[in-house]
């Protein structure tokens, strides 16, 4: 099981805040619309994505299909594919991706401490 991109997706109160001390940590913006209050931002191989209002706890985020500069694998687990071989071992979804679609989907999952992981393909 390939689960892709790995980055932290942090609840944030100030996006422009964090930004600036994310930037001194050595991250720099590599994606996002810090207007709609949400910014991933790198350093060397770390992602962490910055969201403002949209999420109520901190996420493990795994990009299926993407590679850590967010570029297309040829080769990679469908996201539904991942779905089906959790539920076959038994874990419980907060939220599950249709299983009738392709393409872009999400689902949600926590660990046995409640840590949130999200997996969120894109393509």
């Amino acid at each position: 099981m390939q689960l892709g991109a790995f980055s932290v997706s942090l609840t944030v109160k100030d996006i422009h805040a964090s930004k600036e001390f994310y930037e001194k940590l050595g991250f720099e913006s590599f994606g996002g619309e810090i207007e709609q209050n949400w910014l991933i931002m790198k350093n060397g191989e770390t992602i962490i994505g910055l969201f403002q209002g949209m999420f109520e706890k901190n996420l493990l985020t795994f990009n299926p299909g993407w590679d850590q500069d967010a570029q297309n694998l040829d080769a990679f687990t469908d996201i539904r594919d991942i779905q089906k071989q959790l539920k076959r071992d038994g874990v419980a979804f907060s939220s599950e991706a249709d299983e009738t679609t392709q393409g872009p989907a999400s689902f949600i999952i926590e660990d046995p401490d409640g840590n949130p992981i999200l997996v969120d393909q894109h393509r």
